[in-house]
């Protein structure tokens, strides 16, 4: 089977200077670590050892020269370089200086995620706070100090990891490691385990946290606090906050702008007048001009929930709506029948056009 061109294989143009064949031979090379390929992991094994072949020859500057003169046919062995690509011995040292963690030891695993459903007022999300919330989750065990064993009892070096934690095994010629089933990366054995957390090393406890919750926060948001859930070998997992806004009596909320409708009188509509207005920063007089119509909206600039993250503020949208009485008595009907016969139709343009209209269709 004849071999694919090493630029082809690097996806590189063939002027490709030293650290762009090192920066596409390290993408390859990540992306065809059998780790990364449970499903077919000798054949992202075969496609990673195509792509060493060809970073070997092109990273070395008279090795490329020799291809680039006459491709394949350069090397012995009727087209294969000065290596053998299925002996990597050696070479590990060459791959270990461009993407380390892919032949060095695993990372102990961190402890698990948590989430935690976070509460807070309109007024709350609006403006930011700080929070105190207890978390139920493992911790170390204050009997036996986080190791498992009853105090006073001899614990001994894991023999499967000789105390790494982490057993390390081959596949091909990657080096991979795992978390040590003997001991589950404790590194420690015994035979005594501890009364209060029966060698699990953790115990289940109530713990305090301080979350700061930025300004300007929505429903349904998700922070995150590093670090804030459960305790692993490898540290600490995080702990995930889904934010939950209650509604507010008098505002309702639409991005960084406030919310709020305010019932008006027919006699301050016709006439005008002043309001005064509740805001997140107090009571605000807003300027109502006469002949003020029902759902009119007013803008209160700058009234509105600070921007997440900080950077410029909302407004409050304040909608009028002109409140009709219910029920009026014989003295109030007479006087507002006499008004309506003084104001005639010339008072409300809108009902005029509407009428002037509607006979239009009719005729």
């Amino acid at each position: 089977m004849s071999k694919r061109d090493y630029y082809e294989v690097l996806g590189v143009e063939r002027d490709a200077d030293d650290a762009t064949i090192k920066k596409a031979y390290r993408a390859l090379a990540r992306k065809y670590h059998p780790d990364k390929n449970p499903d077919d992991p000798d054949a992202a094994e075969e496609k990673f050892k195509e792509a060493s072949e060809a970073f070997r020859v092109l990273s070395d500057a008279e090795q490329r020269r020799r291809y680039d003169r006459m491709g394949h046919g350069a090397f012995s062995g009727g087209g294969q370089a000065d290596f053998n690509p299925s002996d990597f011995s050696g070479f590990q040292d060459v791959l270990q200086g461009i993407f380390g963690d892919l032949f060095a030891a695993r990372q102990k695993p961190p402890g698990r995620d948590l989430t935690y459903d976070l509460n807070l007022s309109f007024e709350e999300a609006a403006r930011g706070v700080e929070k105190t919330i207890q978390i139920r989750k493992p911790g170390p065990c204050g009997r036996c100090e986080g190791v498992g064993a009853e105090p006073g009892t001899p614990v001994n070096q894991c023999s499967q990891c000789n105390g790494q934690g982490m057993v390390r095994f081959q596949r091909g010629f990657f080096s991979s490691a795992r978390t040590c089933p003997a001991c589950n990366g404790r590194g420690k054995r015994f035979r005594t385990p501890c009364t209060e957390c029966r060698g699990e090393a953790q115990v289940l406890r109530d713990e305090s946290l301080n979350v700061r919750v930025p300004a300007g926060v929505d429903q349904g948001a998700v922070r995150t606090v590093r670090g804030g859930g459960e305790i692993g070998p490898g540290g600490a997992g995080d702990l995930h906050l889904t934010i939950h806004i209650e509604e507010h009596p008098i505002f309702g909320r639409e991005g960084v702008d406030i919310l709020c409708e305010i019932p008006i009188s027919f006699a301050e509509a016709v006439l005008g007048g002043s309001l005064e207005i509740p805001t997140l920063d107090g009571n605000v007089q807003m300027k109502l001009p006469a002949g003020t119509q029902s759902g009119k909206v007013f803008r209160l600039r700058g009234k509105g929930v600070s921007a997440y993250g900080g950077v410029g503020k909302g407004d409050q949208l304040v909608t009028v709506v002109v409140e009709v009485p219910e029920k009026i008595n014989k003295k109030q009907r007479k006087l507002i029948e006499e008004l309506a016969r003084e104001l005639g139709t010339e008072t409300h343009p809108q009902r005029a056009s509407f009428i002037d209209k509607l006979r239009g269709l009719l005729d």
